[in-house]
């Protein structure tokens, strides 16, 4: 079996561009050190001055000094929003591959709205990360700097600053504890707003029909408060790091200036030494600026951590093997799936041989879509196996299992292409007549040709009706061929003049291999070669459907339809 043995974790990740990590690092502690060269270099000419002695290099190396700075400071910027910009969109494909390999179970643990604010906002903020250690790492070499230099000066100088040290330390220690805190929580709420907003987009339509708009925005609206209040405690925190080191680093500058005033009077240091000393002292407890890289870090950091819980999630994985000629004969093995403590599918067997159409028939809530999904591997059973031609389908390749199955949905995705592109999308070099030719069987070929620039009518500008756009997904999964064909609901917008033709077309070949159909209407059923029943998520029985018709609750199952009951025999397509 082959697995993705990367780790989840983004946040102990340099990103895409570790030399580009590395450079930056450099840049911004270069620059974070002739910051501190320069304090020495005015020191040193002030001295110079006062002892009329000539100065000019001296004012010359400061000159370069403030010029290599700004220069630095520039690369540093450069660098570091191109290096967001890379990581932030490694972090998107990474993540979206992910989510696209895990499968539904994704969207369903998650939801759609939470994962758009992971892969949109969390991202972003996640991919500052490695510029954020760099500022940090040049933002903790300030300090630890500016410290040995005082020690250069005079010992003295160095031993005051540290020994109020300690207090700055347990200041940021705690700053930094209850920031990552507060940004988890604002970023959680983030998370349950857009999952909302999701959900009443999607259903926009019954919303306004129910004349709801109101309460849905209340409900879209309701964790507002929350987040508010994780907002307002973030500005909270980092107001009362910045008040408290405001209070203690002051006092700490001016003990080191008065001890060198007192060194200064005991003629121990020079006037220039003074001046350095007092801008090391500012330096050394440069805390605000680390407060503002601590914040960052700890916004960068919560925000890796809910794109961890997405990759944490175990992608499908794919075995080596390939599939053995054969007509595609698929078997269910005491396939049992649970839908939280639930068991929609109890321990299903089932048969189809290949090149035969069976039509899977129940209630509501009897397992049919979770049926479908795993006879094609949209989503594995907790127990039993699903074999396809003797191979189990868990030990297929990922390419020959979508090789081999196709699908069509009750609301097929059209991702925006061209109607031609839409329905060739599983083809590696989709033809136009395997397209057409495909349009045609799902009785959508006429209306494409109406469309003002037919086959390549962009999706979104082609106006269809649900049935149309189902069409065009069973488009998609004629083109695509292959052993196994698994319509899930796929006719259920259709009119029952075209659904009956289409249902024709199956089984009289216009689909080859075999073909599995979740299926509403008596015409459609009695069409297939065989029917299976489900009824709490047992097959209750495998039949023509002209025998189970006998059966008054199989007749219960269609709501009271006439055995065979459709249009065909009139009425457009």
């Amino acid at each position: 079996m082959t697995t993705d043995t990367s780790p989840p974790a983004t946040h102990g990740l340099l990103g895409p561009a570790p030399a580009r990590c590395l450079v930056l690092c450099l840049v911004s502690t270069a620059a974070t050190g002739a910051g501190l060269l320069l304090p020495a270099a005015l020191g040193r000419t002030l001295d110079l001055l006062l002892a009329q002695a000539p100065a000019t290099r001296w004012v010359l190396g400061c000159a370069a000094l403030v010029l290599l700075v700004a220069l630095l400071d520039a690369a540093e910027t450069v660098l570091g929003g191109t290096l967001d910009a890379r990581t932030t969109a490694w972090l998107r494909r990474r993540l979206t591959g992910h989510v696209l390999a895990v499968g539904p179970r994704a969207g369903a643990r998650f939801g759609p709205g939470d994962l758009v604010a992971r892969l949109v906002g969390n991202a972003a903020q996640a991919g500052t990360a490695p510029t954020a250690r760099a500022a940090l790492c040049a933002a903790l070499a300030g300090p630890v700097g500016a410290v040995v230099a005082l020690g250069l000066i005079s010992p003295w100088l160095a031993a005051v600053f540290l020994a109020g040290a300690p207090v700055l330390a347990l200041l940021l220690r705690a700053f930094a504890r209850d920031t990552r805190a507060c940004v988890t929580r604002y970023q959680e709420v983030q998370g349950r707003i857009a999952q909302a907003l999701s959900e009443a987009v999607g259903g926009h339509r019954t919303i306004r029909a129910a004349g709801t708009q109101d309460r849905e925005t209340a409900r879209v609206l309701r964790p507002l408060p929350e987040l508010s209040e994780a907002g307002h405690r973030m500005w909270r925190v980092q107001g009362r790091a910045s008040g408290q080191s405001v209070a203690v680093a002051p006092l700490l500058q001016i003990a080191v200036v008065a001890v060198a005033g007192v060194l200064l009077a005991r003629h121990r240091v020079t006037v220039g030494e003074v001046l350095a000393a007092s801008r090391y002292a500012v330096l050394a407890a440069g805390v605000g600026v680390l407060v503002g890289r601590l914040a960052g870090l700890a916004r960068a950091r919560a925000a890796a951590g809910r794109l961890d819980e997405v990759l944490a999630e175990p992608a499908v994985e794919h075995g080596g093997r390939r599939l053995p000629p054969g007509p595609g004969r698929l078997e269910l093995r005491g396939v049992t799936a649970l839908r939280g403590a639930r068991a929609v599918l109890d321990g299903v067997d089932l048969v189809v041989p290949g090149g035969t159409t069976l039509a899977v028939v129940g209630r509501s809530g009897a397992g049919k879509s979770l049926l479908a999904a795993v006879a094609g591997r949209l989503a594995d059973p907790d127990a039993g196996e699903v074999l396809l031609d003797g191979v189990p389908l868990r030990e297929l390749t990922h390419d020959e299992l979508r090789r081999s199955i196709g699908y069509a949905f009750e609301r097929p995705a059209l991702l925006g292409g061209t109607v031609e592109e839409e329905i060739g999308l599983a083809l590696a070099s989709p033809s136009p007549a395997r397209v057409r030719e495909a349009a045609r069987t799902a009785r959508a070929d006429d209306f494409v040709r109406r469309l003002p620039d037919g086959y390549d009518t962009l999706v979104a500008d082609a106006p269809r009706s649900g049935g149309e756009s189902q069409r065009l997904g069973l488009a998609r999964a004629f083109a695509h061929g292959g052993r196994l064909l698994i319509l899930d609901d796929a006719l259920s917008s259709l009119d029952t003049v075209t659904e009956a033709r289409i249902a024709e077309a199956l089984v009289g070949g216009g689909a080859a291999g075999t073909r599995l159909l979740v299926a509403h209407r008596t015409a459609t059923a009695a069409r297939a070669d065989a029917v299976a029943w489900l009824d709490g998520g047992r097959v209750r029985a495998v039949g023509p459907h002209k025998e189970l018709w006998r059966l008054a609750e199989y007749r219960a199952v269609f709501g009271g339809e006439t055995e065979g009951a459709d249009a065909s025999d009139g009425g457009p397509s």
